[in-house]
């Protein structure tokens, strides 16, 4: 073998094929030293080229995005559609690479899937289970991959993510070697970059950890640990840092159609649309990358009409829960369900999520969960939940259905079995670039392989382009932040402890930009600080920090820069007119468009976030009653309405029962409460009054929700219950 000088390709070429076989000699540490000459220089190249990257102080407004696209000569390297998590890390990554980079998301930043994910951060257990049974090596690197992947997101954006147990209980003596083996498989897989080890707990300790779980039967637990985050938060500091680091962003900005060179029949640009105004102008770009998850083939067959479709839409539903239901910080995982899922039952932002759902659907802008799927996760709770534990439908506070990209595999029969691999495709004739599949922990791995295709398919116009840079790349709001920084929050503007804690794991180190836009309470304590809703951290300041991060209609605030409609469909409709008002100030609405906001996000409220299905559900029973027992009842409920508040509390109730001579404990009075409270605020308004004394006088209570509350068909009979009308 030569000795001589080799030129940087060579010696890659040469490494590659000798890596392992154990090269020795004068040769062999000939290589070794130039190799490591080359990584030398490899690394400090990527050092210079990081010293370059200064993220810009202030934010550019949407309006000056808008204007930087409407640039008659511009022409930018790279043109990104979509602002999931994926296209916003391709923005991210092409315009830290040295590349000019556009950005344009018909609704919002993370407005479909990347919102309605299950929040967490893992390398999927489950497919590491398929991949060690079946010797499958693609699902085992993909596993290793987003192992690989989690670490890295735990790490650029600690106050949007934190490391989760996860509970697997165990009810068969035979599955706990089973389950051990593979949850330190998962370990193991994870290598130097693993979270914290996993561990065995006996059933004792399992239920003081998890008190909530069936004893019934469990030999124990296995606990291991993922990661979980604030997806949609996640997805927005993503879409900022892109802006930061100079790439052009635009949301509610809609692709009419693309541009063709009339010669080569290559993309060279993309008729655009502001949603907010309908104005219409071109873009030029030198290449296009789709990142439009469940839409990538609307956007294929635009540039192509002759492209076969690729993706295969699978529906996944989750329902949020009080924060009773689980531990704090424990998550539960049931890996044999009914239909063959893993359902996941996690705390998140003080509240319960359950989910997922799985089957094939039609693609929309609108996903919506269906009772069924409600119903269904419902069931599968109770079969891990103690029996003491009443799985209540009227404790569902919002549920939500999100549409996951699945890459179709035609020989597999159902979507349950499809892995979430990603592909990258260049089609030929236009030269799109596409991205699709994945999951949320490896939408940087996606991005930075989507930008190399698109080098590597134009190297005369992209060859500019320097190497990746977003593996370790802090992002918006990470750079900063602290494990104590609540604290600095709380003693020097005011705040209350939790509504600190909110603002520091939401913000970062922009935290403190949202404290100072805090309005004075008027009070001692808290100095500042006006709340949305008292049972929520939430403040009236981070609508208008909201714009500032390109929020443009009340949904986008609701659901995505706050998280308030994916917790609490009720608690969201109470506080809209502020939030709609907030707005109205700040971006100089008039009447009309304010109606509009308010009519817009009530129709989210019902149709995506699962208020439709819960008044369903609730719906009042018809009231059979005279006009004098009406009007009696009501004279009764005005009377036990001493305060004139417009609705009666728990005392209230109490009183009027026993004035029917109906005997009840404080438990049952609580129980009867919650059932007959079909708005969840604590209240019982008069309607809900009205439709319990119905219930009570006709003796169909035994048919309806409030039979286990009142217990009547022992205690009351048909002619009793009329005689307190």
């Amino acid at each position: 073998m030569a000795t001589g000088n080799f030129s940087r390709l060579q010696i890659k070429k040469i490494l590659l094929y000798t890596t392992g076989t154990g090269v020795v000699g004068y040769a062999g540490y000939r290589l070794i030293n130039q190799r490591d000459v080359v990584a030398d220089t490899q690394q400090n190249d990527f050092e210079e080229q990081k010293k370059k990257l200064i993220p810009l102080k202030i934010l550019p407004s949407r309006m000056d995005m808008l204007n930087k696209l409407k640039e008659p000569n511009k022409i930018y390297d790279v043109l990104v559609i979509g602002g999931g998590a994926t296209g916003c890390g391709v923005a991210l990554d092409s315009t830290t690479r040295g590349l000019s980079t556009a950005l344009v998301e018909l609704d919002d930043f993370s407005s479909g899937t990347s919102s309605r994910s299950t929040k967490l951060i893992h390398g999927g257990v489950r497919y590491l289970q398929k991949a060690i049974l079946k010797l499958d090596y693609d699902q085992y690197h993909m596993v290793r991959e987003a192992l690989q992947e989690r670490a890295n997101l735990l790490d650029i954006a600690p106050h949007l993510s934190s490391a989760l147990p996860i509970m697997l209980p165990v009810y068969k003596w035979w599955q706990v070697p089973y389950f051990w083996v593979g949850i330190k498989a998962y370990d193991f897989v994870a290598g130097s970059r693993n979270l914290k080890s996993s561990y065995f707990l006996s059933k004792k300790n399992a239920l003081e950890l998890f008190p909530m779980l069936k004893s019934e039967s469990l030999k124990g637990a296995i606990v291991y640990y993922d990661g979980q985050h604030n997806d949609a938060r996640m997805n927005i500091a993503i879409a900022l840092s892109a802006a930061r680091y100079g790439a052009t962003v635009a949301n509610h900005v809609a692709v009419v159609s693309l541009r063709k060179d009339p010669e080569t029949g290559k993309l060279i640009g993309a008729r655009l649309k502001d949603q907010m105004t309908n104005e219409e102008w071109d873009v030029q770009a030198k290449v296009i990358i789709n990142a439009t998850g469940p839409f990538t083939d609307s956007i294929r067959q635009m540039s192509d009409s002759t492209q076969r479709k690729i993706c295969q839409p699978s529906i996944g539903v989750h329902i949020v829960l009080p924060g009773y239901y689980s531990p704090s910080s424990m998550g539960l995982l049931d890996p044999a369900t009914s239909d063959g899922r893993v359902i996941f039952f996690l705390p998140w932002e003080k509240w319960t999520i359950a989910g997922t759902t799985d089957r094939s659907c039609e693609v929309t802008h609108h996903p919506s969960p269906t009772e069924q799927d409600i119903q269904f996760i419902l069931n599968e709770i109770r079969h891990y939940l103690s029996g003491t534990i009443d799985v209540r439908r009227g404790d569902v506070m919002s549920a939500w259905a999100g549409i996951r990209p699945l890459v179709l595999d035609p020989s597999k029969p159902n979507t349950e079995s499809i892995a979430r691999n990603h592909i990258i495709d260049v089609c030929k004739n236009s030269g799109l670039v596409t991205v699709a599949g994945g999951k949320w922990t490896t939408y940087r791995v996606m991005a930075e392989e989507a930008v190399d295709a698109a080098i590597n398919d134009n190297p005369d116009t992209l060859g500019h382009a320097g190497k990746c840079m977003t593996l370790g790349l802090k992002l918006e709001g990470g750079q900063g932040w602290t494990p104590t920084m609540h604290i600095n929050l709380v003693q020097d503007y005011g705040l209350e402890e939790d509504v600190a804690i909110h603002l520091a794991t939401t913000y970062g180190d922009k935290a403190k930009s949202v404290a100072r836009l805090a309005e004075l309470t008027g009070k001692r304590w808290p100095v500042v600080g006006r709340r949305l809703h008292t049972e929520f951290p939430y403040l009236e300041a981070e609508v208008r920090y909201a714009i500032r991060e390109y929020a443009s209609t009340a949904v986008d605030v609701i659901a995505r820069r706050t998280r308030l409609a994916f917790l609490n469909v009720q608690a969201t409709e109470e506080v809209l007119p502020r939030i709609v008002e907030i707005m109205s100030e700040e971006l100089k609405w008039g009447k009309k468009q304010q109606e509009e906001e308010l009519k817009n996000a009530k129709e989210f409220l019902n149709s995506e976030m699962g208020r439709s299905v819960n008044q369903m559900i609730r719906s009042q029973l018809p009231i059979s009653m005279s006009k004098d027992e009406i009007n009696q009842l009501s004279k009764r409920f005005h009377d036990l309405d001493r305060d004139r508040k417009g609705y009666i509390g728990i005392n209230d109730l109490r009183r009027s029962l026993k004035d029917q001579g109906v005997k009840v404990t404080d438990d049952d009075l609580h129980l009867i409460l919650s059932e007959v409270d079909l708005n969840q605020n604590g209240r019982i308004e008069f309607g809900e009054y009205l439709e319990l004394m119905s219930c009570i006088k006709n003796g169909v209570v035994v048919h309806n929700r409030f039979a286990k509350a009142l217990n009547l068909e022992s205690r009351i009979s048909v002619e009793r219950s009329g005689g307190g009308v």
